[in-house]
């Protein structure tokens, strides 16, 4: 179920939506928990994830704080368990030893939490009030959710064991007439002020330059990844920052997360399976400094966050910010790759329909992309409704990474952003490449090949 928000719907029409949208985000968490026994749930399948079951109980906390107490004004259900679940009090390696709801203490708890959330959505007025201003507590807590559905994911992709999760083979890819193209120079309205269900991070929209450059019209794939790897790229230190050269060394970085060789040919492990690296896919489960090494060796760079954005939803015809690549309609099959429909990338050119104005593709779906943007606040930046959920991750080493991948939920906007530590693998992470513009330049055709 995808969202479509103009901010004119009749309240119960508004109400409706959030509901469906509710019960949409809590199948696929219950999907998620119930295709593993007990033992999987309470597991710490990597010390970079929280056990399954802790996961589905911070939803239920979240949800109970914001929509059952805050904006419903009930009294708590379960006090003594809000510290377990508070995600800055205990670090993810640290939260299987904490004395948890067992998986059927988690399950009633968060029944029982939707049940009064759902009471409160049919009573209280949703105007009047910022926090629920169009439905904004309920839209956010249906996002946190679907973060955390795509957080439980990839947990599912670290554990070991025959695989439980299964889904449809994705489109089928087709060539693309050019490699790259060029994105003209000039002002940009970047992020938003509109979009009722933006979190803070993401407003408010204001006005960035951008230089003229050009942008890959896909992800860089598998099959281009594996040329840098025969290449030698992790060997030779050139290509790698200082920085992302010392990672590589400590953590002995070869290939992909989840990539083996054998017999002269890659394999992958994909949620249990292992299978034969298919070339004409995005290629997933890259760092930060393993995307800036290929980039260098291809005489290329990734996109900062903001020719990303620009690339993503300008329209050079209007002038205007788009919604989404393709426009301002909701997200459909046949635009991109999302809600964990087919359990990995898509081929390159498998969503015409989902190409930017200016003939990029993929952009949203498949594989979140690297930026070298630092995660920053925006100008004018304020916070809402929490500071937690942005403020503390500003600065540092973090890096932005846009579009969503194919385990993120459809209501993922071309505005939203997520980062994460510049060495992070395990998340559904892939890139492609830009290059600076300069007179007399002219787009490169897919057969170019690294320098």
């Amino acid at each position: 179920m995808t969202v479509d928000l103009t901010g004119q719907d009749h309240p119960q029409a508004l109400r409706t939506r959030l509901a469906g949208l509710l019960a949409a985000s809590r199948a696929r968490s219950t999907a998620l928990v119930d295709a593993v026994d007990e033992a999987d749930l309470v597991a710490q399948h990597s010390p970079l994830m929280s056990p399954l079951v802790w996961d589905l109980a911070h939803i239920g906390s979240q949800e109970e704080l914001w929509l059952v107490r805050d904006v419903g004004g009930r009294e708590p259900l379960r006090p003594e368990i809000d510290g377990l679940y508070d995600a800055f009090r205990h670090s993810r390696a640290r939260r299987v030893d904490l004395p948890l709801l067992t998986p059927s203490e988690t399950r009633r708890y968060v029944a029982e939490v939707r049940d009064k959330a759902l009471d409160a959505l049919e009573h209280v007025p949703l105007r009047g009030r910022r926090l629920v201003e169009e439905g904004f507590a309920f839209g956010m807590i249906v996002q946190h959710e679907q973060q955390h559905d795509e957080t439980m994911l990839a947990t599912h992709q670290l554990r070991t064991g025959a695989p439980v999760l299964h889904a449809d083979l994705p489109p089928s890819g087709r060539p693309l007439p050019v490699r790259e193209v060029l994105v003209p120079g000039g002002a940009f309205l970047m992020g938003t002020s509109t979009e009722p269900w933006a979190l803070d991070n993401e407003r408010p929209a204001h006005p960035v330059h951008v230089d003229a450059f050009f942008i890959d019209t896909a992800p860089v794939t598998n099959g281009e990844y594996a040329e840098f790897v025969a290449a030698g790229g992790y060997d030779t230190g050139r290509w790698w920052t200082d920085a992302g050269w010392t990672h590589r060394v400590e953590a002995d970085l070869v290939a992909p997360r989840f990539w083996v060789r054998d017999s002269g040919e890659w394999y992958r492990r994909r949620f249990g399976v292992v299978e034969r690296v298919r070339a004409d896919e995005p290629v997933v489960h890259v760092c930060a400094h393993e995307a800036d090494a290929y980039a260098s060796w291809a005489g290329r760079r990734l996109p900062t966050e903001a020719e990303w954005e620009t690339a993503a939803r300008h329209d050079p015809v209007t002038g205007r910010s788009r919604r989404y690549p393709w426009g301002d309609e909701d997200p459909t099959p046949e635009h991109a790759n999302l809600g964990q429909r087919h359990l990995r990338p898509a081929p390159v050119g498998a969503y015409p329909r989902g190409a930017s104005a200016l003939g990029v593709h993929q952009l949203v779906g498949d594989v979140w992309e690297w930026t070298s943007s630092g995660f920053h606040r925006y100008p004018g930046f304020e916070v809402f409704p929490y500071p937690e959920y942005s403020e503390p991750f500003f600065g540092g080493d973090y890096r932005v990474l846009r579009g969503g991948s194919f385990g993120t939920d459809p209501a993922v906007r071309a505005t939203f952003r997520n980062w994460d530590h510049p060495v992070r693998r395990q998340i559904f992470s892939g890139f492609r490449l830009a290059r600076d513009a300069a007179p007399g330049d002219g787009p490169a055709d897919r057969a170019d090949g690294a320098a």
